[in-house]
């Protein structure tokens, strides 16, 4: 699947801001979809830009033609259910001549390929609402392609037609799924389809244009982006709004908007009700406002209609990653509210009561992002708030309760301040380096720590996950690097690159035209023993089990990333490490037993089913027992465990369920893989293996 081309803007569209007024955007004619001068001059820009300061060089020949052009379709037509064969071939043929004219800021290439799409579309619309006119019949052995973004181009109308009549009957059963009536599912894809329409029809040449050139961004690496002035507006909005809003990165996957991932301290985190792989199908103002189906909206529209002031209810339609393609839907309903850094500081607790070692008590600190109040900073406060300040406090507070070990909870944290990354590395190591930073020209620069000392010297484990990330990627990479306490969990995510925002119009003295700015890939982090942290992660010294396929998550899973990479390792002093082997060994008998990974894993096998899938049955009776399937194997395992815990479950199906309730239950599941990496720790302490630390006493 053409992953990193359905997050064009999964960064810089974070659902965090507040409402703000946007003019009714009108129908375009087609005889206005023709590039203008600026956007020659923004082309030409973006080359020198990306000749001069991308990280991967750009070498503009008629292979990195294709690749734009492949990345260009896959952003119009990811699911190839428009273009035709003999379209795309006609396209390819003028590889060659498209290079070129990009090379001199000719982009008119992309308005024809546009044009020509805008009238497909219409055709298949129309052609899709006259099939809403005629009888649904569900009780015929026949599947639907959903996922066709591997398959071959169409080769005629009526291959195109048939690959419609199953769209359509497929969006007719899904929502005959979750209890609709004909008369009610007819209408809702009529309005779905002629949105559809519409929107395309409302494309400006600008949006072709920003379309186009995020292509080719995305094809020299998976976060380099293009922003118009329009977008860029409504990106400084969201950083002035201070984090305004649910809380939730998206990204587009196909026709829907997937949740990439919650923010913590925000009222989709906070819910517990909206996590990643979620996809949102329809939007709802207020308590009692009509949901509004957002299934096929871009990226952008569904933004802004999810986005609204402080303090007002949004209602969500979403479709759980668990179940499928086949649903449910469940609704969600937040309150939309500031994220502040209060509700992302880290926080702590003991863990006493471990079955593998009574009477150790292993200290928990959760650290869910690298902050620092930069703005207080900027101002003089002395005692401003950052992650280094506040668990420098935790760890204080931990020793006075006599813990005999810590570990340092990061899953699920995205990353944040490299200032930060280095400085909380620093209350673990007495001094020396923590990461690499090379640009594009081969210049080295290394954070060190910043200040001598040791804040905590004793037993140290690290728990990441998947999710675990940039900053969270050099803290862990440099405690593993230094052998100061143990890596556990799953692979991190790998991102190991910087990106920085340019404005095109510095390189345009005296314009009077806001030509936007571009998210370029300018430099990639390394780790103190010279291994990147790109795409590889970081690899834990103990894995915890997962059914989960590394390659499709993270780095991995993104098309064209920058290859994982090794430069000369810095002195650096390398204490002596835990007893791992062992440490694995008593790990795995425990894991075995445990009905919470034997319920994770049993997880992660139907994620991966539901991953796996690329067509799914359009029987009615095939797709409920399908659903009733994989919802026995949740909940048989969910309940399973809970009873280990005296938890009494909540079902699955229930519509109104007891909110302690559910708190409950994800304590327990979220506590799963951090008691084990507590009695890991413990068993290093307990066997009196652990790590060789630095003479240096507890500091403040």
């Amino acid at each position: 699947m053409r992953l990193s081309v359905r997050i064009l803007f999964a960064a810089l569209l974070a659902l965090l801001v507040a409402g703000t007024g946007f003019a009714q955007p009108r129908d375009v004619a087609l005889a206005d979809l023709f590039p203008e001068q600026r956007h020659a001059k923004m082309m030409l820009v973006m080359n020198n830009v990306f000749e001069r300061y991308h990280y991967r060089k750009l070498v503009l020949d008629e292979q990195f033609a294709a690749h734009i052009l492949d990345n260009y379709l896959a952003a119009l037509d990811p699911n190839r259910s428009f273009f035709l064969a003999h379209d795309v071939e006609r396209f390819e043929r003028n590889l060659g001549r498209l290079a070129d004219d990009l090379r001199h800021g000719y982009v008119a290439a992309a308005f024809d390929v546009f044009r020509l799409y805008r009238m497909r579309v219409e055709h298949q619309v129309d052609y899709a609402l006259k099939l809403l006119a005629q009888p649904f019949d569900f009780s015929t052995e026949e599947y639907y392609a959903f996922d066709r973004s591997e398959a071959p181009w169409a080769t005629s109308d009526e291959e195109l037609d048939q690959i419609w009549r199953q769209r359509v009957k497929n969006d007719a059963l899904s929502l005959r799924l979750a209890g609709k009536d004909d008369e009610a599912i007819r209408e809702q894809l009529r309005k779905r389809y002629e949105g559809l329409a519409r929107r395309v029809r409302q494309f400006t040449n600008d949006d072709v244009f920003e379309t186009f050139a995020n292509a080719y961004g995305q094809a020299l690496e998976p976060h380099t982006s293009f922003m118009s002035a329009s977008t860029s507006e409504n990106f400084d909005i969201s950083m002035r709004l201070s984090l305004e809003g649910i809380g939730a990165v998206l990204r587009a996957d196909n026709d829907m908007t997937v949740v990439q991932r919650t923010i913590p301290g925000g009222p989709a985190g906070e819910s517990g009700k909206l996590h990643s792989g979620d996809r949102i199908v329809g939007v709802g103002e207020g308590d009692d406002g009509p949901i509004e189906d957002v299934v096929g909206w871009r990226l952008q529209d569904v933004v802004d209609k999810i986005r609204g002031p402080k303090g007002t209810v949004v209602r969500l339609q979403v479709l759980p990653r668990a179940v499928g393609a086949e649903g449910p839907t469940r609704n969600v309903k937040l309150v939309r509210n500031e994220i502040k850094l209060e509700d992302q500081a880290a926080q702590a607790r003991v863990l006493d009561d471990l079955d593998n070692a009574p009477g150790v008590r292993i200290g928990v600190i959760e650290i869910s992002a690298f902050y620092r109040d930069f703005q207080a900073e900027a101002n003089g406060v002395k005692d401003f708030r950052s992650t280094t300040r506040d668990v420098r406090h935790l760890i204080a507070d931990l020793d006075e309760q006599g813990i005999d070990g810590l570990v340092i909870d990061l899953r699920g944290n995205g990353g944040g301040s490299l200032t930060e990354a280095t400085a909380l590395t620093g209350l673990f190591i007495d001094k020396g380096p923590v990461v690499q930073v090379r640009d594009s020209s081969g210049r080295l620069e290394v954070e060190k720590d910043p200040e001598a000392g040791v804040v905590y010297s004793g037993p140290l484990a690290i728990l990441v996950d998947r999710d675990s990330a940039s900053a969270s990627e050099i803290f862990a990479g440099a405690i593993q690097d230094y052998g100061r306490g143990l890596v556990i969990g799953e692979p991190t995510f790998g991102k190991g690159t910087v990106q920085t925002l340019i404005e095109l119009n510095r390189f345009v003295p005296g314009g009077d035209v806001d030509l936007g700015r571009l998210r370029l890939t300018m430099a990639q982090f390394y780790r103190v023993d010279g291994g990147s942290t790109q795409l590889r992660g970081v690899e834990p010294d103990i894995l915890l089990p997962s059914a989960d396929d590394v390659t499709e998550h993270g780095e991995r899973s993104l098309e064209n990333p920058l290859p994982w990479t090794k430069i000369a390792a810095l002195d650096h002093p390398h204490l002596t490490a835990f007893g791992i082997e062992e440490l694995r060994r008593l790990s795995a008998q425990r894991v075995a037993k445990d009905p919470g990974f034997q319920m994770l894993v049993a997880r992660d096998n139907i994620l991966n089913e539901i991953n796996d899938e690329t067509r799914v049955s359009l029987k009615e009776s095939d797709r409920r027992a399908e659903t009733k399937r994989r919802e026995r194997v949740l909940e048989d395992q969910k309940n399973a465990f809970l009873g280990t815990r005296g938890i009494t479950p909540v079902p699955l199906d229930e519509d109104n369920p007891d909110e302690e309730a559910l708190e409950k239950e994800r304590d327990a599941i979220d506590a799963i893989q951090l008691e084990e990496a507590a009695r890991i720790l413990a068993d290093a302490v307990t066997a009196d293996n652990q790590v060789q630390r630095p003479r240096a006493a507890m500091s403040n």
